[in-house]
């Protein structure tokens, strides 16, 4: 596809890979409509960089966790630019404890709602308003853990895992005039509380190019999927190998 024109919707596209993602797209002359929950300000400060690329930038907030307000994110995506080409499902939720036993009914439905649920009901709405004649690109934003099956943080592996099955059934079930493709990730950005130290130690000890990746690695990957007309159904591990 060719980004320059285009219009992507970006969920969680204010802060962290997100904003990355962002940048990368205006930067590449795609308008950009930037989901945002709680991050207003850095949602803000994302939507003027984008600009200064030439682009038209719009934010707008939603709880992924309320299925009305997900519902409502690209009736208004069309409302502001006419027509959505490219969704990107990157927001997602990250318990610092999610083991078997410490997962309760409220945790399970937060992470199921806003890592799965949002994302098919993006995805539902995003194929229905392209027309059949115009091609269209999905990429969901996963995690490459999961392609190991241990049991800490339980319910999001559990999330993210069905993310990663649903992204390759979607290929099928959108082509051939809607490409869906997704990119998992290892060691980009400390979790939250954590350092860089953290993450740098981490990489060190596990990945084999003994270095963290980074938000900007994972946008260029991201446009990369964007702009291939013959990528389907492809899961790029962008995690230095620490998953073979």
């Amino acid at each position: 596809m060719e980004l320059q024109g285009k219009t992507a919707v970006i969920t969680g596209g204010a802060i962290r890979v997100g904003r990355a993602i962002t940048l990368a797209l205006a930067q590449a002359e795609c308008n950009v409509y930037i989901h945002y929950n709680r991050s207003a300000t850095p949602a803000l400060e994302t939507q003027q960089a984008a600009q200064a690329f030439g682009v038209r930038a719009e934010v707008y907030s939603a709880d992924l966790h309320d299925a009305t307000a997900v519902q409502a994110i690209m009736p208004a995506a069309r409302a502001a630019f006419g027509q959505v080409d490219i969704l990107i499902n990157n927001a997602a939720i990250f318990p610092e404890e999610d083991s078997f036993t410490a997962t309760d009914l409220a945790l399970w439905d937060e992470l199921f709602h806003i890592n799965l649920r949002a994302p098919f009901l993006l995805c539902q709405a995003f194929a229905a308003q392209l027309p059949p004649d115009r091609p269209g690109c999905i990429v969901n934003v996963l995690d490459a853990r999961v392609r190991r099956p241990y049991p800490d943080h339980f319910a999001y592996r559990l999330s993210k895992g069905a993310l990663w099955q649903m992204t390759e059934m979607l290929a099928h079930e959108l082509a051939p005039h809607i490409t869906v493709n997704g990119v998992a990730l290892g060691a980009i950005l400390p979790p939250p509380g954590k350092g860089q130290n953290y993450l740098d130690t981490l990489a060190q000890e596990r990945v084999p190019l003994q270095r963290p990746g980074s938000p900007d690695i994972v946008a260029q990957n991201v446009l990369h999927l964007l702009r291939q007309d013959f990528l389907t159904g492809v899961i790029l591990p962008i995690d230095g190998g620490e998953f073979l």
